[in-house]
């Protein structure tokens, strides 16, 4: 917070003569060089010191000074609103004379505009960027573009102000920077109001990809008492509940301390107000105006509007407005703008909405979501109907896909003047939309909307293709019941009309609506007949849908022959530019590659994929996706990293039941091969979040999971009643990989009659008497549970220390524990303990000595000097830095300090904790001002 110098009296005018003299913008362009500046140092260091922010500041400092020599980095600067994160780096930003600085900020509007710091940036490089923005550029080359800026002289210091409001295209900016910014020489600020960002929030997830040897981090702390006594007294104002009242919110005090009322306001609210009233009438309205101007009013929009002269402008900022350099005006702070635009009455908002709007919608290049918003707020219906399409449109070309779900929904509720056929497309556009973002129901929801409308008007081709989407969406959704109904009613529907596209987008969902129900044999038969129908139209887009669901059908049936329609399908759809058809392929080519355990291959689809839609902001997909990582991880044995993706997936409110519920499978599966607590608990709810009809599958992949629960604390009993009932549902159906994995379970229970023919090879091996085969091939996979667990329950004492040594480093407690009691039984000699509880429920189980030696690594310090400090021999050091190697798989030091890091950050989320600091903290060295990383 910026205070005044040594008298109190002088604190409102020297910041006021600040903002005049250097006319900083802190909401849009703020690009500060030496010669423009002068002694403006000197200036702020007299006039505009800061209290209680000198850590802050140096921090800063430090961490600009190392990006210089070329270790850039971002520091993630948080707090809540008006605690003085804009006057910090405002502060900050005036001490680099001789540096670069660009500033851009995301706009607080109802839908915010696309990559809108971008375009503040770009208006103060105006160079490549400017005009990789204006030429409508594509993502990487804009992406490509802004990166080139951070680059281009050394110590530049790049700003990112008020981050809880960026959209999706502005979090994967960040992204990509943030993946980049070691290579570069600049110091990447990233603000953001963590009141305002909870574990959902979708900036949670985005800091949660980058890097974290990378990034530094500063939690803003109110005011202390004393601070803000020193502030009331500096005013004349003692008051003894004025920290009480604020909370120590640096904004909240200078508010109630500028006004002129004998008692301090309880609100933001009655504090502006009380300074409004003391302005002129024609200062009040360009104060009205610019309150409901998100960001800032440019000038010749203020001209156009009030058509005030400089005096008054002048006076309008003695209530907390800025101006910058353009002669664009803004409030300093969003909480005072939003507090006076509260204050309006509706026609007085109208009435100014619709001013801003004519003038806007007479100049070119406005953007449609700015265009669409003031049209909203002046209740235009048409004006509404003409920009939000268009914005929408435009936010999903840029895969803001959440922003065009709101630009569609803002249309729909102007849809009373609308036709009946507009109407229905926009109902269809919202609903595409939210399934692309996994908000199945609010696209069943409009479908059904747009349903009614087609029926009502008669067209047929219309209705069927509306219930196929429907089908469709309700199998996402997990309601199976629903989606054959919706499909059955759409062949129903198309069949009677002559051959189309939609009757073979019909038949491609019949095919999927048998392999969820365990047909692959009726799903290969509908499958062929989509490709069939869609050669003969000629269209590739169809047609790699229908290739995409004919080689997982005979995938199904191990024909090999399908992995050729799934790899023809990915082809059709990139060399179309269907991007939704690339998604879907990628996603059922990772899927099959790991129920055939092709590993590697699957590894690659996924990696490919989640790059994919994560630059196209296709929720959907890359939820699948994510899972799809998580199942690999688990069976490959990496389950921290399966766990880290589980987690990010799971504390997302916005995923699918048809998601979650097989993530949460996976979870509870490796909890409890891991003993940890609750282990059951993801079970239950993945039961409780079917619906009235279970897919085959998934009912047969809990017995599985719960089969394996009882044979781990020995009761062979509970191990027959958990696998038999779906074994026998299963007994009848193509499903080898399942239907082995439960017979090998009631084979080692000894309830297995009759060994079935048709199941996965290792399964059949086992059950056959040849367990050492079906270890080969469980080793071959890169399998290691399942591997260490035919050595465990076949092998002599060679096989069962080799799993023994298998199951610790898994983590595979519970296994573990019985394979040591049977070789106690056995009489084996020498049997090792095995790890710790302490060290089992570490998350990346080391030991304590491990974990503090790992925290002395990330101070930087020599293994020497971590033995004198530690009282132990550098040898000993020795042999626990290479332990920590080995445990976390990584080759050097500094990978293993970054590897913690990135564990230590999930299960602070996991745990609803703030984002830690990033550098690991000492217990012997607190701040107040950082968040602690639990050790």
């Amino acid at each position: 917070m910026s205070v005044g110098g040594p008298n109190a009296a002088s604190f409102r005018a020297n910041s006021e003569k600040f903002q005049r003299d250097f006319k900083i913008n802190l909401h849009g362009a703020f690009n500060i060089d030496a010669g423009s500046l002068g002694n403006f140092p000197q200036r702020i260091s007299s006039s505009m010191a800061l209290l209680e922010r000198e850590e802050c500041l140096a921090d800063l400092t430090a961490w600009l000074g190392s990006a210089v020599n070329y270790e850039g980095s971002i520091a993630l600067v948080c707090g809540e609103a008006g605690i003085g994160k804009t006057a910090l780096l405002r502060a900050f930003a005036g001490r680099q004379r001789d540096r670069r600085v660009l500033w851009g900020t995301c706009d607080a509007m109802a839908t915010p505009r696309a990559l809108a710091p971008l375009h503040d940036i770009a208006r103060q490089t105006r160079g490549a960027l400017l005009a990789a923005i204006v030429s409508g550029g594509s993502r990487d080359a804009v992406f490509s573009a802004a990166l080139d800026e951070l680059d281009r002289d050394r110590g530049a210091l790049v700003v990112l102000e008020d981050m809880q409001w960026a959209d999706e295209p502005t979090l994967d900016l960040l992204r990509f920077l943030g993946r980049r910014i070691h290579l570069t020489c600049a110091l990447l600020v990233v603000t953001y109001r963590d009141d305002e960002t909870g574990q959902h929030h979708p900036l949670r997830a985005a800091i949660g990809d980058l890097p974290r040897a990378s990034t530094r981090s500063i939690l803003i702390p109110p005011l202390s008492e004393f601070a803000v006594t020193q502030l009331a007294n500096q005013r004349g104002r003692p008051l003894d509940d004025l920290h009480a009242i604020t909370g120590g919110n640096p904004f909240l005090v200078i508010e109630a301390l500028a006004t002129e009322a004998g008692t301090v306001p309880l609100s933001v609210r009655d504090a502006m107000l009380a300074r409004l009233a003391r302005l002129s009438p024609a200062t009040r309205e360009l104060a009205e105006l610019v309150s409901i101007i998100p960001g800032s009013a440019e000038s010749w929009l203020i001209d156009a509007a009030v058509r005030m002269d400089d005096a008054e402008i002048e006076a309008c900022l003695s209530i907390g407005l800025v101006r910058d350099d353009d002669g664009a005006v803004a409030f300093r702070h969003d909480l005072a703008r939003r507090a006076l635009e509260a204050s309006l009455s509706p026609a007085r908002r109208r009435s100014l909405h619709h001013r801003v709007l004519s003038i806007l919608a007479s100049r070119p290049s406005i953007a449609a979501a700015r265009l669409a918003h003031h049209a909203d707020g002046a209740r235009n219906a048409q004006a509404v109907l003409r920009f939000a399409p268009a914005a929408a449109l435009h936010a999903a070309s840029v895969g803001a896909r959440r922003e065009a779900v709101s630009f569609y929904e803002l249309g729909l509720r102007y849809a009373a003047d609308l036709g009946a056929r507009e109407c229905a497309h926009l109902h269809e556009q919202l609903s595409h939309e939210c399934a692309l973002t996994d908000q199945h129901e609010r696209a069943i929801e409009a479908r059904r909307s747009a349903l009614a409308i087609w029926r009502a008007s008669m067209d047929r081709i219309k209705e069927g293709e509306t219930l196929r989407c429907l089908s469709s969406l309700s199998l996402r959704a997990g309601d199976l019941a629903a989606a054959s109904e919706y499909g059955a009613a759409t062949l129903q529907m198309l069949e009677t009309l002559p051959p189309q596209a939609e009757l073979s987008m019909a038949y491609c969902n019949r095919a999927e609506l048998d392999l969820e129900s365990c047909q692959p044999e009726s799903a290969l038969e509908w499958s062929q007949r989509a490709v069939a129908l869609a050669n003969t139209l000629g269209c590739e887009r169809i047609l790699a849908h229908a290739l995409s669901t004919l080689g997982t059908a005979r995938l199904t049936f191990r024909d090999s022959s399908g992995w050729g329609d799934l790899d023809a399908s990915l082809e059709l759809a990139l060399r179309g530019a269907d991007q939704e058809e690339v998604a879907c392929a990628y996603t059922r080519l990772a899927a099959m590659a790991i129920v055939h355990r092709r590993y590697a291959k699957a590894s690659l689809c996924v990696s490919a994929g989640l790059a994919y839609c994560a630059q196209r902001g296709f929720d959907s997909f890359g939820w699948d996706l994510l899972a799809l990582r998580a199942r690999l991880r688990f069976e490959q044995g990496d389950w921290n990293g399966a766990r880290q993706d589980l987690e990010a997936l799971l504390q997302s409110s916005c995923t699918a039941s048809s998601t979650r519920i097989p993530a949460l499978q996976i979870l509870g599966h490796l909890r409890i091969r891991r003993g940890d607590a609750e282990g059951g608990a993801p079970l239950e709810e993945a039961w409780s979040l079917e619906g009235p009809t279970v897919p085959p599958q998934r009912m047969a992949a809990l017995a599985a999971i719960r089969a394996e629960a009882a044979w781990l604390v020995g009761n062979r009993e509970s191990v027959i009643r958990e696998a038999e009932p779906a074994y026998e549902l299963l007994r009848s159906k193509r499903e080898p990989g399942m239907k082995g994995e439960l017979a090998a379970w009631l084979w080692r229970a000894g309830a297995l009659s009759v060994p079935p023919t048709d199941i996965e090879e290792p399964y059949a091996l086992e059950i056959g008497g040849d367990w050492r085969g079906a270890a080969r091939l469980w080793q071959g996979f890169g399998c290691p549970y399942e591997y260490a667990s035919l050595l465990a329950c076949h092998g002599a004492e060679p096989e069962q220390r080799a799993a023994l040594t298998i199951f610790e480093q898994i983590g595979a407690a519970p296994a573990a524990r019985v394979l040591r009691r049977r070789m106690r039984v056995q009489a084996v000699r020498g049997v090792p303990r095995g790890s710790r509880l302490s060290t089992r429920r570490h998350p990346l189980g080391l030991t304590r000595r491990q974990a503090e030696i790992l925290g002395l690594l990330s101070d930087g310090l020599r293994n020497s000097v971590i033995a004198k400090r530690l009282f132990v021999s550098t040898k000993t050091v020795d042999h626990h830095v290479s332990a920590i190697l080995a445990k976390l798989g990584v080759p050097s030091r500094a990978q293993a300090v970054a590897r913690a890091h990135r564990q230590l950050y999930v299960e602070t989320l996991a745990n609803r904790r703030e984002p830690p600091n990033l550098r690991l903290q000492r217990h012997d060295a607190p701040s107040a001002r950082r968040i602690q990383i639990p050790r």
